[in-house]
């Protein structure tokens, strides 16, 4: 006689995810492979993620790889190897997106607010100062700005408001009685010619006014003609509507001569 191997045929009646080990003549057990669990007989593949995330952290995702086997992913928003995941600030590169003159502030995941500093207004993600700082800012005025600058003119940091029309740095660069203004003395006089003071003229307003009076004190006559505005009867508006905390710039293609 010999011993009966009860594992012998058909994997002993054990399941395909099993070992079938013999034990005594004609009897066997099953035991469930690596990766799976059941009684032997039915083996089901174990998913790691279902008990406690898989180990992963709780702002990661669990993916379940194989038998017994998953990934740990970091959820949007957050960084790491998945079995730690630390949360990313939006407003830790790059101020968020915000502008450099506002403050950012994480809300939820990957959002944020954007709001400007106390003295500047705007949406967060473009935040304006007054017109003196915006002139710096803005290469079609800065001419105007150094001018300013060099006479120590500080008017345009008062509260105003005031509505100021720039010559383009383009024609302040390039009249030559700039320089002859410079050196008689009589510049600032030119420049304030340029503002006027409280008032906040926007482009609309100004095609509703005939006369303004600049800092300086004389008559700056304005017309409406060809669907643009003229200043004197020469200098046109060609660009319109920089808005500051203390007022509004209008670009103009010429100098006003007080």
């Amino acid at each position: 006689c010999s011993a009966i191997d009860a594992c012998e045929s058909s994997n002993g009646g054990c399941s395909a995810k099993a070992e079938c080990r013999r034990t005594t003549p004609g009897n066997r057990v099953c035991v469930c492979s690596t990766g799976y669990t059941g009684d032997g007989i039915i083996c089901i593949e174990i998913n790691p993620c279902l008990v406690n995330n898989g180990g992963c952290d709780r702002n990661a995702e669990c993916t379940q790889t194989g038998p017994n086997q998953a990934v740990c992913n970091c959820l949007k928003g957050y960084s790491g190897d998945g079995k730690t995941c630390t949360y990313i600030s939006l407003c830790s590169q790059n101020n968020g997106g915000c502008s450099e003159f506002a403050i950012c502030n994480d809300t939820e995941l990957t959002e944020r607010t954007c709001t400007c500093k106390p003295n500047y207004i705007g949406d967060g993600f473009k935040c304006r100062g007054n017109i003196f700082q915006e002139l710096l800012r803005n290469s079609n005025t800065s001419r105007f700005y150094f001018h300013l600058e060099a006479l120590s003119i500080r008017d345009l940091t008062d509260p105003g408001p005031f509505t100021l029309f720039v010559p383009h740095t383009d024609i302040l660069n390039s009249d030559p009685r700039v320089k002859d203004w410079t050196a008689k003395g009589v510049m600032a006089q030119v420049l304030r010619h340029h503002m006027v003071d409280c008032a906040n003229l926007l482009y609309k307003d100004l095609a509703t006014i005939t006369n303004l009076t600049s800092l300086h004190g004389d008559l700056i006559h304005i017309s409406y003609s060809q669907n643009a505005v003229v200043l004197n009867n020469k200098a046109e508006i060609i660009l319109s509507d920089v808005i500051g905390t203390n007022g509004v710039i209008h670009v103009i293609n010429q100098i006003l001569v007080p």
